[in-house]
């Protein structure tokens, strides 16, 4: 669907860890199956696709989440917004509406690998299908947002799904995951949606 420009961020090309520098250097990062995975690349432009801007700065993955520690690299996100990281060699998954980190794959490759064996189950594709089904395209630089959250209750009756700019969703998530942190299970929640 898109292939990254070439590298012209050498700095952070030299930052990331090195599984990942080869793979940059093949590809600059791309956007795959419609908007359902985002490999970030080394690149100043566009801003949506930077490595740089997931990393560093007021909206860096770790300034949004304190789950995520500053070293950890932000290398792609999937259509919902959950971020896949790289710590001390292992890829971790990000969930977006909690906060909550876990480990995903053992390392990028495993990753990769099962990425291509069956990308709609390993990356939860099944929203965006269904946002696609109906009408629905996911334009670069765009995530889904969801009504009501997942990790909702009211969830299970139905989500409605549209697209919007990727940092928009990125804010909105951490803001909303950094509410929920506190409350236990089952807690009662308002959800105000601005136009």
């Amino acid at each position: 669907m898109y292939l990254g420009p070439p590298i012209d961020d050498h700095e952070m090309l030299a930052r990331v860890p090195t599984e990942l520098v080869s793979l940059l250097r093949q590809t600059n990062g791309y956007v795959a199956f419609h908007g359902g995975l985002h490999l970030r690349g080394a690149c100043h432009a566009p801003a949506w696709h930077a490595l740089r801007s997931a990393w560093d700065g007021p909206d860096a993955l770790h300034a949004l989440y304190g789950t995520v520690q500053r070293d950890d690299c932000p290398f792609a996100e999937d259509a919902l917004g959950d971020q896949y990281l790289i710590r001390d060699g292992a890829i971790l998954r990000l969930d977006a509406e909690t906060g909550t980190v876990s480990e995903f794959a053992k390392d990028l490759d495993t990753f990769q690998a099962a990425v291509r064996a069956d990308p709609s189950e390993y990356l939860t594709l099944a929203p965006l299908e269904q946002f696609r089904v109906d009408g629905g395209v996911l334009g670069l630089g765009q995530l889904l947002s969801v009504y009501p959250p997942f990790c909702s209750t009211e969830s299970a009756n139905g989500v409605s799904y549209r697209a919007i700019d990727a940092l928009e969703r990125r804010r909105w998530l951490a803001s909303f995951a950094q509410q929920i942190r506190a409350l236990p299970d089952g807690s009662t929640l308002a959800v105000v949606v601005h136009e």
